[in-house]
């Protein structure tokens, strides 16, 4: 898995020879029919091999690097390990699964405006129980499209033969895993000066939420990328947010406002790279696609991620992992139950990506001015993890959450927790972050001194 992702990451590399190969040590404890802790794995090495690659091209020095894999699992698990008191839930309350007509749906309710959508189409239920009554009445598809067509988020459970069928599951499966564009050349403005901090000064404006899009800036962010994450109003995300604003400074602005837009403008002047999560033609409709931002930046490497692909009629449906997994046939009911995966490996592979996508942006750039745009998808992710599909257990390993002794004590605006150690290590590099992790808007929108 690790060759095919290095492969189609270096596409435009054309001579460019063999790929730095972190060492691996440990071992996945989530290789199922469905090999999880690899594609994990592989994603995290292919994220610290660009990094290996572009500090080559920096400081003319090839460090060697290891991949903890058992590492990995912890982290896409979780990172944190609270200390004396209770991590809040990821979930909102009507964020379940329901009995249709005719099978399961999936909501993802977790953002107020989603929630409210999925309990307008249902009408109006006032608790989880009364939404499953009247789920319960509903054809899947139907309901599926109507939760949508509404501005909410929801997802059918469908089997990988119903996925392979599906036009969208189709369009897919002709993407490759990193779509590469390329613009005129420009030179980088960013100057790398600390080998043993090798992304000091990295600008990186950060339009991510939830969790693939934060795992990429916040891998920038442990080698020194000065990460400014923007939010709207409203936005909240507190179960997610102890998890992935550490190292960030974490500011909010409101693009339908003049002169937050004006502030916006002057970021992406400002910065190097910008890192995206919305829905593929989001930003567009705002004013800041990446043709726009290139003429405020010529110079700007830009990574955009989404859920369900950048083609087909699905390309800019709202989703998240949970629903990706339900929609590709990653999920399965036994017993009355929903199955899905041990963890969400669909964000936190294409969240490993988009930092290689990055990484490997600056330095085509830095070595010959050339300036990319990548975009990637969950849906992608959940293709390669199918393609390698074995006949293997799929309960490999389920229990079991973060231990980490030797990890590092943080002070949140949640409450003191023990952060474990990183799942990766390249020689003679300093990894960490300059902020514990803090409360989304709680800073405001300027870029931080290079650390």
């Amino acid at each position: 898995m690790h060759n095919v992702i290095e492969a189609d990451l270096r596409r435009l590399d054309a001579g460019a020879g063999r790929p730095p190969t972190p060492a691996l040590v440990g071992h996945g404890r989530f290789n199922g029919d469905l090999p999880v802790s690899s594609l994990a794995g592989a994603a995290v090495s292919a994220a610290v091999s660009a990094l290996q690659s572009l500090h080559d091209v920096n400081f003319g020095h090839l460090p060697d690097a290891t991949v903890d894999r058992a590492k990995v699992d912890q982290w896409c698990r979780s990172s944190v390990i609270p200390l004396g008191w209770t991590l809040p839930s990821k979930w909102d309350p009507y964020a379940n699964d329901y009995r249709t007509t005719d099978g399961w749906i999936r909501l993802h309710t977790n953002a107020e405006h989603h929630l409210a959508a999925a309990r307008r189409v249902l009408g109006m239920p006032a608790t989880p129980e009364a939404a499953g009554r009247a789920i319960a009445r509903w054809d899947g598809e139907e309901l599926e499209t109507a939760i949508v067509e509404a501005g909410g988020c929801a997802a059918r459970l469908r089997t990988r033969e119903d996925w392979d069928a599906h036009p969208q599951g189709r369009a897919v499966s002709e993407e490759p895993i990193v779509i590469w564009d390329e613009a005129d050349k420009h030179p980088s403005r960013w100057r790398p000066v600390n080998a043993k901090r090798p992304l000091s000064g990295l600008r990186v404006l950060d339009l991510t939420r939830v969790l693939a899009g934060p795992v990429a800036t916040r891998f920038l962010a442990s080698f020194g990328a000065d990460v400014l994450r923007i939010d709207p109003p409203h936005w909240n995300e507190d179960g997610n947010a102890i998890e992935m604003t550490v190292g960030k400074t974490c500011a909010g602005l409101d693009l339908k406002d003049p002169d937050d837009r004006e502030m916006f403008r002057r970021l992406v002047r400002e910065a190097d790279v910008l890192v995206h999560g919305l829905r593929a033609d989001a930003l567009h409709k705002m004013g800041f696609g990446t043709v726009a931002c290139r003429e405020l930046n010529p110079g700007l490497v830009t990574v955009g991620l989404n859920a369900y692909g950048w083609s087909g009629p699905w390309s800019t449906r709202r989703g998240f992992d949970s629903l990706v997994q339900r929609s590709a046939g990653l999920a399965f009911e036994r017993a009355g139950a929903i199955i899905d995966l041990p963890y969400q490996v669909l964000d936190h592979a294409t969240g490993y990506l988009t930092a290689a996508a990055v990484l490997h942006g600056l330095r085509l750039q830095r070595s010959g001015d050339r300036v990319l745009s990548a975009r990637l998808s969950l849906a992608r992710q959940a293709k390669l993890l199918i393609d390698h599909a074995t006949a293997a257990c799929a309960e490999a390993g389920r229990e079991g959450g973060p231990t980490d002794a030797q990890g590092s004590i943080e002070h949140t605006d949640w409450g003191d927790i023990r952060r474990i150690g990183l799942p990766y290590r390249v020689e003679g590099i300093e990894t960490g972050w300059r902020v514990a992790a803090h409360r989304l808007r709680s800073d405001p929108p300027a870029w931080h001194p290079a650390s």
